[in-house]
């Protein structure tokens, strides 16, 4: 009796499973379909972000996250950004890139620096980003200690050694705060009261 009861679970649970992998599977076509509805406003948005002056910058610095890692040297070099982007794969699940756009600046040659998250070879999460081509003496990453991804500042360091981080990419918090808070509403770090500013 117990055997035929294990059977019938089993055959009950591949009921479950195929159910899951079709739900899974639609979920996808959702998030796609309204990947591609959001676009346009994602776009929208960011044209009138530029209009307001250092809008990345104080919204980096607002983040309780975000902000421990920017020291004042890379402040500097955030007046310059100018839009950060965050693109899914077209099927999602592959992995995304996170892009900050950047103006001419006195730091470093780039007009967007980007890390990219995908699955690899072996079909673990790895990382990879677009090498920085600083200008003569104008390296922030330099003279600093290692970065950590958890956001956890160690000493002295700069925003910028997270594109040179590809140790841990399952948990690179810096990556998921970007993606999963920061992108879906800047807004909301832009406004907030200046954490040095005076409460009430």
């Amino acid at each position: 009796q117990t055997q035929k009861a294990l059977e019938e679970i089993d055959a009950c649970q591949n009921e479950i499973d195929a159910l899951n992998e079709q739900a899974s599977e639609e979920i996808l076509r959702v998030e796609q379909k309204y990947n591609r509805l959001r676009k346009p406003h994602l776009e929208q948005r960011s044209e009138l972000i530029r209009k307001i002056p250092n809008f990345w910058l104080t919204a980096f610095l607002n983040h309780p996250q975000i902000s421990p890692l920017i020291d004042e040297t890379d402040e500097e070099a955030f007046h310059h950004m100018t839009k950060l982007e965050v693109e899914e794969f077209e099927d999602i699940k592959s992995g995304y890139r996170i892009k900050l756009h950047f103006a001419e600046n006195p730091y470093f040659e780039n007009d967007i620096v980007t890390k990219e998250f995908h699955l690899g070879s072996a079909g673990k999460p790895v990382s990879q980003s677009t090498p920085i081509r600083w200008k003569a003496g104008m390296e922030l990453t330099r003279q600093h200690p290692p970065a950590d991804t958890k956001g956890h500042k160690r000493g002295h360091s700069s925003f910028f050694m997270w594109f040179g981080d590809h140790n841990d990419p399952t948990s690179d918090e810096v990556a998921e705060v970007l993606k999963d808070d920061m992108w879906p509403n800047p807004l909301q770090y832009y406004l907030l009261p200046d954490n040095d500013g005076e409460n009430g």
